[in-house]
């Protein structure tokens, strides 16, 4: 017959209370899901001013580079007097990102 140690009834003074060890589990999920809702509530930022903005994306007639102008709705009229953009399609705008060759401006 096995015989049973009297330690099995000590606590052993290492091991740490399950109501420690759940507390401890909290802030690390807490640290875990705080850049998953500032991501989530960037989103949601940024559509909610999307609505505002206005923009055009074109390629500059004589650099060639691509230029993205954006501004505030506001600034719609502004829009007209800038130099005029020709039109970029998709492998055009890919191989400016690619490059380095996009110009953001912000328009007042």
């Amino acid at each position: 017959m096995a015989r049973m140690s009297d330690r099995s009834s000590v606590p052993d003074p290492d091991a740490t209370p399950p109501d420690a060890a759940q507390q401890a589990e909290e802030p690390l999920q807490d640290k875990q899901a705080a850049p998953e809702m500032a991501a989530e509530r960037l989103g949601l930022d940024l559509e909610a001013l999307g609505g505002q903005l206005v923009w055009r994306i074109g390629k500059d007639e004589v650099s060639d580079e691509v230029v993205v102008r954006l501004g505030y709705a506001s600034a719609t009229p502004r829009f007209a007097h800038l130099p005029r953009l020709r039109s970029a399609g998709d492998a055009e705008l890919r191989s400016a990102l690619d490059e380095g060759r996009v110009v953001i401006e912000w328009v007042d």
